[in-house]
């Protein structure tokens, strides 16, 4: 009978350790299922910087001190070769001008020219502009005709005049572009009639 129950006993024991092997494996096997399920993680980041560039047309009468005039009541006065306060008939005056990009401008330019304002009487006065290939406006200066002989003083010509302006490397000013304005007097120009013309140069960032 004793050995019957110490059998028996032998039995449980064996079979409590069967479960407790079981239930050891199973908790191996859920940790490995685990480690399995878990994955790597790792980022990249990228990022980028924006600032805005710099931009200054500046105009020069002499073609070598450039300054900024950026308002219609404070132009830069042209240099008449001769006297434009005391025109004759069929009298045709010049005077040159440059703009460029200034030091600062970080990017290049097309210019637009247009007559800006008039005052006083500019009737049978006309104009024409000619660009350049140096600085220095006379009867004998030639380029590309920008605004046309015979343009009555106060108006545009029909084909809007533009060109291009580039931006200097390394913090330099860009390459200056010449400018021989013209105005003609009419043949019906009235004794001590006066009157002022302004132009205006506007820089559009390319």
């Amino acid at each position: 009978m004793q050995a019957s129950q110490n059998h028996i006993g032998d039995t449980r024991k064996k079979r409590q350790r069967r479960i407790r092997a079981v239930l050891a494996g199973g908790l191996v096997l859920g940790v490995g299922a685990a480690v399995t399920l878990a994955a790597w993680n790792d980022s990249e980041f990228a990022q980028g910087s924006f600032a805005a560039g710099a931009f200054n047309l500046v105009g020069s009468t002499n073609g070598t001190t450039f300054t900024d005039n950026p308002n219609v009541d404070a132009p830069a006065s042209l240099g008449f070769t001769v006297d434009s306060s005391n025109l004759t008939p069929t009298d045709v005056v010049y005077a040159p001008f440059a703009v460029q990009l200034d030091a600062t401008t970080t990017t290049d330019a097309q210019i637009t020219l247009t007559q800006a304002a008039t005052g006083g009487t500019v009737a049978n006065l006309s104009y024409s502009v000619i660009q350049s290939t140096a600085f220095g406006c006379d009867a004998t200066t030639t380029g590309t005709e920008l605004v046309p002989a015979a343009t009555p003083l106060g108006s545009d010509p029909a084909t809007v005049p533009t060109f291009s302006l580039s931006a200097g490397a390394d913090a330099a000013a860009g390459a200056p572009a010449y400018l021989c304005f013209a105005v003609t007097a009419g043949a019906d120009l009235a004794q001590l009639q006066a009157g002022t013309a302004t132009w205006q140069l506007t820089a559009a960032s390319l």
